[in-house]
């Protein structure tokens, strides 16, 4: 018998849709709704945050699955359409070594499900949902799941050698490859650990995963999979620790790994 996944974890920005963007290519919405129809469990494993992941999971009608959000931090019931986990960290410590270390960098902590606080202001359309701008002390003050830093008119080449022998206290930390963009999550919080959470949860064996991504948040993820499959746009690092390297997201390349378990 041909070999299917039963757990497929899917990358959203730069996988099944552009970056920033809620368009998803009619080949992958085609190819995710075949592995839905055959009875795989669907997750979108996302940095993104649940007000961000939202869209995606109404426009692709998942249901009866978990979206992770925020790096493993924020999980979603499609069902019951409620928050059923959720990890929160307090950032002070870490904004505080960050602002000494990059002067000009912006910084926005998560409300999950409403928005984000900013210290600082941001692009348009870099942060999802209702967005606030307070003091350092109310940032500082306000646990969350996620927190995010643009280091303005810097390159991402630049933030990633800035960060490179860096250690923040307390947090997971990710780098974006397209912008100068850094991600903090709670500390052991990462998609391959909420991943192998809920594979757990649900009794599906580890031979019968897969996920697709194409950023260096999205490598334990891979790491996490049976096989793990890196976007064709995806840095060398992360295409290195992939089973395997598919077209780029304007190839549709996600729909033509999973068109290889659940052709037409």
């Amino acid at each position: 018998m041909t070999w299917r996944p039963r757990l497929i974890a899917l990358d959203i920005d730069g996988t099944i849709t552009p970056v920033g963007r809620e368009d998803i290519a009619p080949a992958v919405r085609a190819a995710i709704n075949r592995a839905v129809d055959h009875g795989a469990h669907v997750v979108l494993s996302t940095g993104r945050s649940l007000v961000g992941t939202l869209p995606i999971v109404e426009d692709l009608g998942l249901r009866g699955t978990t979206a992770i959000c925020s790096n493993g931090a924020v999980w979603w019931d499609t069902n019951t359409r409620e928050v059923i986990r959720k990890v929160e960290f307090h950032p002070g410590p870490s904004v505080e070594r960050l602002r000494a270390l990059l002067p000009d960098a912006v910084f926005a902590v998560e409300l999950t499900g409403v928005g984000n606080l900013s210290l600082g202001r941001f692009q348009e359309g870099d942060l999802w949902g209702e967005v606030r701008e307070v003091s350092f002390d109310e940032l500082v003050a306000t646990p969350t799941s996620r927190l995010v830093m643009r280091w303005v008119g810097r390159t991402p080449e630049e933030l990633a050698l800035r960060m490179l022998d860096v250690e923040l206290p307390g947090v997971s930390a990710s780098c974006d490859h397209n912008e100068p963009w850094l991600t903090l999550a709670p500390p052991g919080v990462t998609k391959g650990a909420a991943l192998e959470d809920l594979r757990s949860a649900l009794g599906v064996s580890e031979r019968d995963t897969l996920a697709i991504g194409d950023g260096s948040n999205d490598v334990e993820m891979l790491r996490w999979a049976a096989h793990g499959v890196a976007m064709g746009q995806a840095p060398v690092s992360v295409q290195e620790v992939a089973d395997a390297v598919t077209g780029t997201i304007l190839d549709d390349g996600a729909a033509a790994v999973l068109d290889r378990y659940f052709a037409a």
